[in-house]
């Protein structure tokens, strides 16, 4: 008998969802989207005008997971099921990207301390007759954060590979009050949900 392919393709470059998905069994072979092609990005994170944060994630996602998906036809890789994701902060409707610079991470964290959240991930799962897609949606509420702190939090390098210009998992931990939602979610991979997009595309897990 023919064993399982266990295994998928994870269409990101984040170490945390690669971190997430070893948590939970999952074996992956990564997928690289480029940011540095003459003609630009693979997939361009760019927000449309108008565009709200839940539609702007979810089809970001979706593009990321379709542009791996045709990598790997192309490449005539081993047909298995490719993961993408793609985590936005919003707050008063604004979505609040990767800054910049610390000028720009430190507004953020100004925008946020004292004040409730939304941080959305949406995940995309391509493969050969499926595509489906996710966005779960989490609140976080800050403390009042001192200037201090927030100056001192981006002399370091966390705040600027991320959405919003924290990481849950590092020091800004100490940032949060409250969470109402998925933990996971927030780090960049809800777990729950992308285990159930896993299983419907005949990954076997617990």
């Amino acid at each position: 008998m023919k064993p399982i392919d266990r295994k998928i393709y994870l269409a990101s470059k984040s170490p945390r969802r690669r971190e997430l998905l070893r948590q939970i069994g999952v074996e992956f072979e990564l997928l690289t989207l480029r940011n540095d092609t003459p003609r630009g990005p693979d997939v361009t994170e760019l927000v449309n005008p108008g565009e709200a944060a839940i539609d702007y994630v979810a089809r970001v996602a979706n593009e990321k997971a379709a542009f791996g998906w045709n990598m790997v036809q192309h490449r005539r890789l081993t047909l298995r099921p490719v993961l993408a994701a793609d985590t936005t902060v919003t707050i008063d409707g604004q979505i609040l990207g990767k800054p910049a610079s610390p000028a720009e991470a430190m507004e953020m964290l100004e925008r946020l301390s004292g004040r409730t959240h939304q941080v959305l991930t949406a995940i995309a799962v391509h493969h050969t007759d499926m595509q489906r897609q996710i966005t779960q949606v989490s609140q976080v509420r800050f403390a009042k954060l001192s200037p201090a702190s927030i100056k001192a939090y981006c002399s370091t390098p966390e705040p600027y590979d991320k959405a919003g210009g924290y990481g849950l998992q590092g020091m800004a931990a100490l940032f949060v009050e409250h969470i109402e939602g998925s933990h996971s979610g927030i780090v960049g991979l809800p777990l729950f949900e992308t285990a159930q997009l896993l299983r419907e595309a005949g990954i076997p897990l617990a």
